[in-house]
């Protein structure tokens, strides 16, 4: 039995309502893909954020699905008013967030109930479409219909997500042009219906959401800035997402302070304490440290370190975000911060996933520094495991040394100590050594190399925080930051990443 040819106006409703599928998938996800990326970028632990956020929103669709039974009668308008709603709240979503997370005190409460109720009204959009459209084809035509948009919208979404919304729009940004894309398969419909079939109040609803919608894309910069200075309390005097991460410049008094998904990275008053410690343990413990790897550091301060030694020949520094390195260069505030250092004709900038370009990488160093941000997720945990400080390890010259950045000792010791005990598993001697950053308060570092390290030789003069006499006491740990049994952190266990949101979390929340 085939399906009733239907007439003109028919026929166009049938085209709207299975383009709709289309829309109404991508929409869904990208939905999704907002939550769980900007949980990651406020709660840390990608991994986590993503596959929480992803199974409460799967269930809600499934509790959509079933709610769908008790929809009867007038299924085209339920739908048209199911779409109005989503778009409200999928297209503010992102922004509701933003400016909720500094103000909520259980910011998962909003997070998770926002997911469950957006899931669950596009759990509901599907069978309510099959049911629409069911006596204008065929069953199985039906089904393979829906089915092909659905996964395809499934497939636009997850594509143009990282390539070009994230980096072009960002997160609240893209929030409104999906919500606007949703309201637009409502409209659509409700024009499409006869006269004496249309809801005045729910074409009146449709139109206040798309100028709310409207309004929230022109304001999408503001929106983010208000969110930003109620979660720094700090002028934020620049800010952009990048398919790698947020970053975020704020300016109180002279001081000017890194963010980057939230997570301080340095402020001007007292990086210097930082980055000496950082770079000259290692250059002064280098017979001759003419070629330098830093990985990390895309801000260019311990490459500034590096350049005060005339010995060095070549800074080589790989960094993950162009835009970071791009900032950090041509912006003249910022550029003088770091002393030129990125415009340097002896620094060569590698735009690259470390982890990748060491394992590709030919040659050794005389000296490397490693300034990675601290392992709050998977994705960086891996540039803190056995199998990536056996690669550096093969590009350390015989009497290099190495440093890693290590987190605090005093709050997170057995994430500190674990940089230690894995270094050490990757064939190389390790000593920890900590300093006073008023920003950061005591922070930790650890020193490797082929056999035994080498005495301190030198420093230079004029360092604003080491002497030769105040050297030698970054090595002692007070009993509550003294060395305790760790495990190794390797790729397929990742203990530091877990044992750093453990000891991190309670200062966290």
């Amino acid at each position: 039995m085939t399906a009733p040819t239907p007439d003109k106006p028919q026929a166009s409703l049938a085209f709207v309502l299975l383009l709709s599928v289309l829309v109404v998938a991508t929409c869904g996800l990208i939905y999704e893909l907002l939550a769980g990326t900007l949980a990651s970028y406020l709660l840390g632990d990608s991994v986590t954020q993503f596959s929480t956020v992803i199974g409460a929103y799967l269930f809600a669709m499934g509790v959509g699905s079933w709610l769908s039974r008790y929809v009867k009668g007038d299924e085209l308008s339920i739908f048209v008013r199911v779409e109005v709603l989503i778009a409200l709240l999928g297209g503010w979503s992102a922004a509701a967030l933003f400016l909720l997370f500094p103000l909520v005190s259980d910011f998962r409460l909003a997070l998770y109930g926002l997911v469950l109720a957006i899931g669950a009204m596009v759990g509901l959009e599907i069978p309510l479409l099959i049911r629409i459209l069911q006596h204008r084809f065929a069953f199985r035509e039906l089904v393979s219909n829906v089915l092909t948009f659905d996964y395809v919208g499934a497939l636009v979404a997850s594509v143009l997500f990282p390539l070009l919304l994230v980096p072009q729009l960002g997160l609240i940004r893209t929030g409104f042009v999906f919500g606007l894309a949703n309201i637009s398969v409502a409209i659509a419909l409700l024009l499409i219906l006869p006269r004496s079939r249309r809801n005045a109040a729910d074409l009146a609803a449709a139109l206040l959401v798309t100028a709310s919608l409207i309004a929230g894309l022109f304001l999408a910069e503001r929106l983010q800035r208000w969110s930003e200075v109620a979660f720094y309390q700090e002028p934020v005097i620049y800010a952009r997402s990048t398919p790698y991460q947020r970053m975020v410049l704020t300016r109180r008094s002279g001081d000017i302070r890194l963010y980057l998904n939230g997570n301080l990275q340095f402020s001007s008053r007292d990086e210097y304490r930082y980055h000496e410690a950082l770079v000259w343990p290692v250059l002064g413990r280098v017979a001759n440290p003419a070629q330098v790897l830093v990985l990390g550091g895309g801000d260019g301060l311990a490459a500034r370190e590096i350049l005060r030694d005339r010995r060095v020949q070549r800074v080589t520094l790989v960094d993950l975000d162009p835009e970071m390195t791009r900032l950090f260069r041509d912006t003249p505030q910022l550029a003088a911060l770091n002393g030129h250092a990125l415009a340097s004709p002896r620094v060569s900038v590698h735009n690259a996933d470390a982890f990748r370009w060491v394992k590709e990488a030919r040659g050794q160093y005389d000296a490397v520094i490693v300034d990675f941000p601290d392992p709050t997720e998977f994705s960086l945990g891996k540039l803190y495991t056995e199998h990536f400080y056996r690669e550096v390890a093969r590009l350390l010259a015989p009497g290099g040394v190495m440093t890693v950045q290590s987190t605090s000792p005093l709050i997170a010791p057995r994430s500190f100590w674990t940089v230690a005990t894995t270094l050490e598993a990757a064939g190389l001697s390790a000593r920890g050594y900590h300093a006073y950053v008023p920003s950061f308060g005591e922070w930790g570092f650890t020193m490797a190399a082929h056999g035994a390290i080498p005495p301190l030789a030198a420093l230079p003069p004029g360092l604003r925080f080491l002497t030769p006499q105040s050297e030698p006491l970054l090595y002692q740990f007070p009993p509550d930051m003294a060395r305790r049994p760790t495990p190794v952190n390797r790729l397929d266990n990742q203990a530091l990443v877990r044992s750093f949101a453990e000891e991190w979390g309670p200062y966290e929340g």
